[in-house]
C-alpha cells in the first residue's frame, strides 16, 4: 500500500492495493471532523485517517483475494490481445483449408473471460455456423464430473476410498486376471486376483478394467458388455451393463498397472447404489444445478437437438476431406435410441461454457457459483498423484492428469496443471499456478490430420499470457 500521496490538508487520497489498482478516498478529513472533537488534534486526526484507509484497503484486498463465483466478460488486461487474435487466425485457417470442421475455444483467467469464439461449421452440409452455444459429445471429459459427484458422497462418510467395491456392488466379488485367450473360439482361462478391487484402483485406472483389446473385447461383446467406450443406444441400463462387466476378467491384479477403461461407468453404479437415485438426477441435484450447467445432459432434449455439431471424421491428411463420422452409434447416441444407458465414463454432451464452470470449480478449490461442492482438501486429493510412475513421467490423481515436475516440461502449461479431453476432440487445462482455464472443443474423430490441435491451442494461449 502506498500512502506516499497522504496530505492531511487535501480532502482526498489517491492509494494504490497490491495488485496495481487505484482507488480514491474522497473527504476524508470531512470524515474526521465529522468524528472527532473540535479540540481534536492534528495527531488523532491522523489515526481517524489511517483507520479509515487500513479499513478501505483491507476491503479492497478481500475482494482481490476473494474467489471468483461467476465469469465475468469486463475488459481485462492479464492477456496481449494482439497476441490473442493469433487464435483467430489460426483456427479460421484451419477451417478454410478443410482441416477441421469447426471449433470453440474458453479460456478464462482469475474468473475474468479473455476468449470465447467459435469457428467453421455446426454442419458443413447445410452450412450451419458454429456458436460458441453449440453441444459438443464431451466423451471421456464425463468421468471428472463423475468422479465429483462421488466424491460429494465420500464427503459424507458413506465410503472409504480403499473399501473394496464389492461391499457395495457384490458382483465384483471374487475377481480373476485373464491368462490366456484362444481367438479361434474367443475361449479363455483366468486365474483369482491377488487382492480385491478398491474404489481407489477404479478412480486411478489400475483395477485392471480395460475397454477391452483384441482379446477382451471380445469376451465384452460375449458377455453383452456396451461398445467401447460403453455407449448403447440399446435397451440396457447403467446398473446392468455394470454387472456384466463384473462377470470379465481383469487385465492384471488390481494396483499393478494403469488401464484406461470403463471404471468410471463402475463409479456411476456406485453412486446409484449409495445414494438410491438415477445418477441423472444425482448429478443434477449435486453438481448441475449448483453450478449452473444448465446445458450439460446424458439424452439432449428434443428442443436443443438441432445445437449439437455433426460429428466429422479425417481419414487423410488431404485437404478438404472432411467427411460425416458414418459411425451411427458415435454420431447419433446423445439422442437417439432407448437412451437407458447413462454412461458415467463417457455419456455427456453439452456447451463449453458449461465445462468451463466445473473447471472453475476445481481451480475454485470446489466452490463456484456461490454454492461449495466438495471442500478444499478433497481438491486437493485429487490433484495428487496417485499412481507413482505407472504411467511414466506423466501422473493421474483421482480424475486428471497430472503434471508432476517428470512430465511438465513437455508441456507450455504449468507444473501443477491437471489435463482430460475427450475421444471426439474436447479438451481441457487448469492450471492453478496461473490461475487460468483453458478449454477448446471440436467433434472429429478419427483425426488422422497428423496435427494435435490441443497441443497448438494450448501454445496460442500460453504465449499471449502477460
Amino acid at each position: 500500500m502506498d500512502l506516499s500521496k497522504y496530505n492531511p490538508n487535501r480532502e482526498f487520497l489517491l492509494y494504490k492495493t497490491d495488485n496495481g489498482d487505484i482507488k480514491v478516498a474522497y473527504s476524508i478529513l470531512q470524515k474526521c471532523h465529522a468524528v472527532s472533537h473540535p479540540k481534536t488534534n492534528h495527531s488523532m486526526k491522523r489515526i481517524y485517517f489511517l483507520t479509515l484507509v487500513l479499513g478501505i484497503v483491507m476491503g479492497a484486498m478481500a475482494q482481490k483475494n476473494q474467489l471468483p463465483q461467476q465469469f465475468s466478460y469486463k475488459k481485462q488486461n492479464s492477456f496481449d490481445t494482439e497476441r490473442l487474435k493469433r487464435l483467430d487466425s489460426v483456427f479460421t485457417k484451419l477451417v478454410e483449408a478443410g482441416e477441421i470442421p469447426h471449433g470453440v475455444t474458453f479460456v478464462a483467467h482469475k474468473g475474468q473471460v479473455v476468449h470465447h469464439k467459435a469457428y467453421g461449421w455446426r454442419n458443413i452440409e447445410k452450412q450451419i455456423p458454429c456458436t460458441t452455444s453449440d453441444y459438443f459429445r464431451m466423451a471421456s471429459q464425463t468421468k471428472a464430473i463423475t468422479v465429483v459427484g462421488l466424491l460429494t458422497l465420500f464427503e459424507e462418510g458413506k465410503f472409504l476410498l480403499d473399501d473394496p467395491i464389492k461391499k457395495y456392488i457384490p458382483e465384483f466379488a471374487n475377481p480373476r486376471v485373464i491368462e490366456s485367450f484362444n481367438p479361434a473360439d474367443s475361449s479363455y482361462t483366468t486365474r483369482p486376483a491377488k487382492t480385491d478391487i478398491t474404489i481407489r484402483h477404479i478412480l486411478t485406472h489400475t483395477a485392471g478394467i480395460s475397454y477391452g483389446n483384441q482379446q477382451t473385447r471380445k469376451i465384452f461383446d460375449k458377455a453383452g458388455v456396451p461398445t467401447s467406450p460403453m455407449l448403447s443406444m440399446g435397451d440396457i441400463t447403467l446398473a446392468e451393463a455394470v454387472k456384466k462387466l463384473a462377470t470379465c476378467p481383469l487385465e492384471h491384479d488390481p494396483g499393478e498397472k494403469f488401464t484406461y477403461g470403463m471404471g468410471i461407468d463402475v463409479i456411476g453404479y456406485l453412486i446409484e447404489v449409495i445414494s438410491g437415485k438415477p445418477i441423472d438426477k444425482f448429478l443434477s441435484e449435486r453438481i448441475f444445478n449448483p453450478l449452473g450447467m444448465h446445458n450439460t445432459y446424458f439424452n439432449i432434449p428434443t428442443d436443443k437437438r438441432a445445437n449439437l455439431v455433426q460429428l466429422y471424421q479425417k481419414e487423410n491428411n488431404k485437404p478438404l476431406e472432411l467427411n460425416m463420422n458414418n459411425n451411427g452409434l458415435y454420431q447419433y447416441y446423445p439422442y437417439q435410441g432407448k437412451g437407458k444407458l447413462l454412461s458415467t465414463g463417457a455419456g455427456l454432451s453439452g456447451t463449453i461454457e458449461d465445462y468451463g464452470r466445473f473447471c472453475q470449480l476445481i481451480l475454485n478449490k470446489g466452490e463456484f457459483n456461490g454454492k461449495r461442492i466438495l471442500s478444499r482438501k478433497t481438491v486437493e486429493m485429487m490433484a495428487k498423484n496417485n499412481v507413482g510412475n505407472l504411467r511414466g513421467d506423466i501422473g493421474f490423481g483421482l480424475a486428471f492428469d497430472d503434471f508432476r515436475p517428470q512430465y511438465s516440461y513437455r508441456s507450455i502449461a504449468s507444473e501443477g496443471s491437471l489435463r482430460w479431453g475427450g475421444m471426439f476432440g474436447t479438451d481441457y487445462i487448469i492450471d492453478p499456478k496461473e490461475e487460468l482455464i483453458l478449454l477448446f472443443y471440436i467433434n472429429l474423430q478419427p483425426n488422422n490430420s497428423g496435427t494435435d490441435y490441443k497441443t497448438l491451442f494450448h501454445n496460442l494461449v500460453y504465449q499471449a499470457l502477460k
